[in-house]
């Protein structure tokens, strides 16, 4: 490690000892924000990451962030979870700061990145995305929800599905069919418009993990001005190809900062026992955690290898679409694993015999199953694979 660096991670280290509250340390980042008790101490360190530009730190600083490359923002997420500490910005945005910002700096005007970006930037707006109908999943292309023109803002009308937070949301962005005499993916385009109006209705889904992320949203005569149109008419296409790059690039498996959870391991030393020499007592187990343990860090190590061939800089390209599956084994067989570790303490739904972490593993397993689909599926990435990466040709529809 170069001295640079090695500076640059002391003073990361420092900073976060001297404004990190302490009544926040070790809490789990998606529902402390909820307590109470914790809501004053929460939004002070809200701020204190917004000021210092480390809500988003890879965006320019004229937008919010601090101007920082991927390898400064990895070491700033290693010192918050090695202090049991947390980055509750991009959680509080929800789609702001991994999908929707990353597509204003690559599309957006001047205007709208001074408009929406830095809001996002300090966690102060949600957004949520309109992407897949109930007709239109996998083959987005075949949306039907239009926008009209009517002068100064399009008219906008239909319905979307697995509108994570719209409920919670600020703004929506959305892509729409604009020319419905064009080729499917030709007259697309892609609108910001804002959730508090009267012609906006978001619908939570219950889940069968009892979570109620996911929404539908109708649209009726919503609008959307032409202000807010992200890039060319008709050239949403482009843009919601981007976008979703970046909701890859997201989910490729960066370490979480705060609530670190225990070693697979040691969790498996606790509920299964050990033989006198220290080694698991089930001897298929040991083998199969082992092999996740080496698969893990083999996509660890390859994350920071394409970080320090970046040489900084951050880019987003393709081969997020191989991570992104290689991530999500990862963490589906861990979440597998865990149960099977855990036994019936682990199929707890409810009750005093069984501990907090036992109750939310089996919520975690169940919600683990969408991260298959979610940002593409394994079979889309497929597609995107053999066709950008290794040059196969286009066997999926044309349109």
């Amino acid at each position: 490690m170069s001295e640079q660096n090695q500076n640059f991670r002391a003073g990361v280290k420092d900073w976060i000892k001297d404004n990190f509250p302490s009544t926040l340390k070790g809490q789990n980042p998606a529902t402390v924000g909820y307590a109470a008790a914790l809501e004053d101490d929460h939004d002070l360190w809200r701020q204190r990451l917004a000021e210092k530009g480390w809500g988003a730190p890879t965006w320019p600083k004229e937008y919010g962030g601090a101007g920082l490359g991927q390898r400064e923002e990895r070491t700033i997420n290693d010192e918050l979870s090695n202090a049991d500490a947390f980055n509750p910005i991009p959680g509080i945005a929800l789609m702001g700061v991994t999908m929707v910002g990353p597509t204003i700096l690559d599309y957006g005007t001047e205007e709208q990145k001074i408009r929406h970006l830095i809001p996002i930037a300090r966690g102060e707006v949600k957004w949520c995305l309109g992407l897949s109908e109930p007709g239109a999943g996998s083959d987005l292309a075949s949306l039907r929800t239009r926008a009209v023109d009517d002068g100064d803002h399009y008219v906008v009308n239909g319905s979307k599905i697995w509108t994570s937070g719209a409920h919670q949301s600020q703004w929506c962005g959305a892509v729409v069919r604009t020319d419905p005499d064009a080729k499917k993916r030709n007259g697309i385009s892609f609108v910001m418009l804002p959730m508090d109006q009267e012609g906006v209705d978001p619908q939570p889904i219950k889940l069968i993990s009892g979570a109620s992320a996911f929404c539908e949203t109708f649209f009726n005569d919503a609008i959307a001005e032409k202000s807010d149109l992200l890039g060319p008419l008709n050239e949403g296409w482009s843009v919601v190809k981007r976008l979703l790059q970046h909701e890859r690039q997201s989910q490729i498996g960066a370490r979480t900062a705060g609530f670190r959870s225990e070693p697979m391991q040691d969790l498996a030393k606790r509920y299964i026992g050990v033989d006198g020499d220290g080694k698991l007592n089930d001897g298929d187990l040991r083998q199969r955690l082992t092999k996740h343990l080496i698969d893990r860090q083999a996509h660890s190590l390859t994350l920071a290898r394409i970080a320090a061939e970046a040489k900084g800089k951050v880019e987003v390209s393709a081969a997020a679409s191989i991570l992104k599956n290689s991530a999500t084994n990862v963490s589906q067989t861990r979440a597998d694993l865990t149960l099977e570790i855990m036994g019936d303490q682990g199929l707890g739904w409810e009750g005093d015999t069984f501990d907090a972490k036992e109750l939310e593993t089996v919520r975690a397993w169940l919600y683990g199953m969408a991260s298959s689909i979610a940002g593409g599926s394994f079979e889309v990435q497929y597609n995107i694979i053999s066709k950008n990466i290794l040059g196969l040709p286009e066997t999926t529809q044309q349109g």
